[in-house]
């Protein structure tokens, strides 16, 4: 992965607390947690896992023998691997193994390009057993043209953020600023995050799998939902 790409996700991983994304996070999960209550499994991969906090749901929730989280910030793995589970910086195309459950929690597909994206849903359907599923969300278009875009300021004792976004021809584009105290100076990072409105039905194309659940979602109170929990079947 190019070093512009990885810093970004590392910029995020810094700021991640500051987004409202774990205040948001436990209504989400909810779709994810109903949808495997019921099924029996004995793996579990979430793809972009991020902190960690979802697979640390996940597993207390559900029992779960064997759960594993991969995530292409380094800095997003060391913090899951602070909570006890196995992860690893790895692209999934390189990942070795199958698993009856792979997840993509909270906005990841929206992070790929059309073509990574094509490549990506190949590479779940290599990695999941014969009757295995893959849950996802992804964000509408209602998501990114009224909720996403605008600017946004927020900071805490030891750092201030500023993040400033559009959406223009299924493209979205945030360039974040992050000023991060160290003794009495500041020091300032910024990159440019973007993310890539995709469909359920290019979700079905592309990964060969059969579609389960295509569930509107609500998280921020809008008039529309902004984003669908989706679930793939092998």
């Amino acid at each position: 992965m190019a070093n512009n790409a990885t810093n970004s996700l590392d910029l995020y991983a810094k700021v991640e607390d500051l987004l409202g994304v774990k205040e948001a996070a436990p209504s989400l999960y909810a779709h994810y947690l109903l949808f495997l209550n019921p099924i029996d499994f004995e793996t579990l991969l979430d793809v972009g896992c991020g902190s960690g906090d979802f697979l640390v749901q996940m597993k207390q929730a559900l029992d779960i023998p064997r759960v594993k989280g991969i995530d292409l910030s380094p800095l997003m793995v060391s913090k899951t691997r602070e909570l006890n589970i196995d992860a690893e910086s790895i692209n999934l195309c390189e990942l070795e193994g199958k698993y009856d459950v792979i997840t993509a929690v909270f906005d990841m597909l929206n992070y790929l390009t059309p073509e990574e994206l094509k490549t990506f849903l190949l590479c779940v359907n290599e990695h999941l057993n014969v009757g295995g599923i893959f849950l996802c969300d992804i964000n509408t278009l209602y998501g990114f043209e009224n909720v996403a875009v605008g600017s946004f300021i927020v900071d805490d004792d030891e750092r201030f953020l500023t993040v400033d976004s559009d959406f223009e021809e299924g493209v979205y584009s945030a360039e974040f600023t992050l000023f991060e105290k160290e003794n009495d100076v500041y020091r300032k990072s910024q990159e440019t995050i973007k993310q890539y409105y995709h469909s359920v039905e290019e979700l079905v194309k592309y990964s060969a799998l059969e579609l389960l659940v295509n569930d509107d979602v609500n998280l921020y109170d809008f008039d529309e939902a902004d984003k669908c929990f989706v679930v793939l079947g092998k």
